[in-house]
Order: C-alpha cells, then sequence, then structure tokens
C-alpha cells in the first residue's frame, strides 16, 4: 500500500506535466529540460551537504540515471518535433505496458499472468482514448513515432534496471537529476538557439522542476523500491487520463464521454491488475 501511495504521488505531479508544458511552449524544449531538472536536483543537496557519502554511486548506476531520465526526455522532445504530439505521447504512454511485460525479462522471480497482461492492454486502451478523445490515430509512417516508442521502452527499462543494480539511496535521484540537466543544457548550447526567460518563466520553472521533473522521481524511486513493478505499471496508466483531465479543467472544456470511457476502463485495469498475484 505504501508502495502505491508513492506511485499515486508521482502520478499526481506527471499529471501537471502536460499544462505547466503548455505556458512553456516559447522556451526551447533542452533548456526547459535542462533547468527543470537542475532544480529538481535541489531538494538533495542539503541531505548530501550533510552526508556525501549519499551521492557516492557506482559508475554504473550513474549511467542507469543518466540514461532514465536524460535519454528518455532528449527521445521524447524529437519525437513531439517529428510527429503529431498527441499520437507521439499515446505512444510515449505504452511505457506502463512494457514495465507490466517486461518485468518477467528484467526481474528475477517475476511471473507475467493472463490477468497483469489483460490489465495492462485494458490500461492502454483507457490510455488511447484519453488521449486521443476518441478519434483515429494517423495511418501515416513518421520516425518520430520511433523516437516516441524508444522513449518509452527507456523509461519502462530504467524503472525495472532500479531494482537490478546495487541499493542506492533514494537521495542520489538528485545527482541523477543534475548530470542529466547539464547535458540538457549542453544540448541546448550546441542545438538551439538562445533565450531569453522572463520573471514569470523562471516561476513557472521552479514548479515544473520541484513537481513533475524532480519530486516526482524521487516518489517514483521510492515505489519501486517498496512495491510490484507489475502492479505499479497498471497504476501509471492513471497518469495519461490525469493529464488530460487537468488539460480539460484548465482549457473549460467540457468533460466529454471518450474521457468517462478512459476514466472507467483505467481504473478497470487498475483494480485487474492489483489483485492479480
Amino acid at each position: 500500500m505504501q508502495a502505491n501511495l508513492y506511485a499515486l504521488g508521482a502520478i499526481a505531479l506527471w499529471a501537471s506535466l502536460a499544462s505547466l508544458g503548455v505556458s512553456l511552449t516559447h522556451i526551447p524544449p533542452f533548456l526547459l529540460t535542462g533547468i527543470a531538472l537542475v532544480i529538481g536536483s535541489v531538494p538533495a543537496w542539503p541531505l548530501v551537504l550533510r552526508d556525501p557519502s549519499q551521492w557516492r554511486i557506482p559508475l554504473r548506476t550513474l549511467a542507469l540515471g543518466v540514461y532514465g531520465l536524460f535519454a528518455y526526455h532528449f527521445l521524447l522532445f524529437i519525437a513531439l518535433r517529428h510527429a503529431p504530439p498527441v499520437e507521439a505521447n499515446l505512444v510515449n504512454y505504452l511505457w506502463p505496458l512494457f514495465i507490466v511485460v517486461l518485468a518477467p525479462v528484467v526481474l528475477p522471480g517475476v511471473a507475467l499472468r493472463l490477468p497483469h497482461v489483460l490489465a495492462a492492454l485494458l490500461g492502454f486502451g483507457g490510455a488511447a482514448v484519453a488521449i486521443t478523445g476518441g478519434r483515429e490515430l494517423s495511418a501515416s509512417l513518421s520516425w518520430g513515432y520511433l523516437a516516441a516508442g524508444a522513449a518509452a521502452f527507456i523509461w519502462a527499462t530504467y524503472s525495472l534496471l532500479t531494482k537490478r543494480v546495487a541499493t542506492f539511496p533514494t537521495t542520489a535521484i538528485g545527482l541523477f537529476g543534475l548530470v542529466s540537466g547539464l547535458l540538457s543544457l549542453l544540448c541546448h548550447v550546441l542545438l538551439e538557439p538562445a533565450a531569453s526567460l522572463q520573471g514569470r518563466d523562471w516561476a513557472l520553472l521552479a514548479v515544473l522542476g520541484l513537481g513533475p521533473l524532480g519530486a516526482s522521481f524521487y516518489l517514483w524511486d521510492k515505489a519501486l523500491k517498496l512495491g510490484d513493478a507489475r502492479h505499479i505499471g497498471i497504476l501509471s496508466y492513471l497518469t495519461p487520463l490525469a493529464s488530460t483531465s487537468l488539460l480539460v479543467l484548465v482549457s473549460g472544456r467540457a468533460f466529454s464521454a471518450s474521457l468517462a470511457l478512459a476514466t472507467a476502463m483505467i481504473i478497470g485495469a487498475a483494480v485487474l491488475g492489483m489483485r492479480a498475484r
């Protein structure tokens, strides 16, 4: 139960990512990601100053953290630039499904049962309805879709592989974010035009960094350390639903029948997945 609460906390923070992003679309994506990830690492700094050993982790573990935080966001932004955003986001939300079905491959002693498969498929169907609003996806091919699929695979495998490396303190997530943020800023310098930021931009970046690109990672790490990756993966289908619902509220649009259907499908998937042992 404690693991599920940590996961729900991360999901709640990730739900605000799209709404915050709408207000920051004028900022180059690597600059946005870099600043937010560095800010997200700040809460770990006081703990590390008291006990520097919390950031003394194997290079392999640090590489895994950068793989998860930096590579995921890099590929996601590439996908959003080269494929229609709705479709790209839908492909990106394959990561909960990947967590469920890859858990037996990556984690020893974990079995995948039929209820897990059914719950994963039901949850993905609900995510699709929530994001697309019942519209058909474009059949046009784009390598942006490949980048989105790769991003989903990276986040799922990162999440699972954190259970395979030597145990590390959750504080080390701050190091992952700091290094990933600096790499993103380097990408900004090399690949993007310079941008000037206003006071409102910095305030929103602080919220973004301390929330969906900061505290969420610490909560997610605690959830994975304490819980069943299959159950957490299925519960993660609440992310696109919550994100879409928040966007509906912010934009003032009506709560559609397709979103209500998505709610029923995703809650049903979560219940089915949680009951499977």
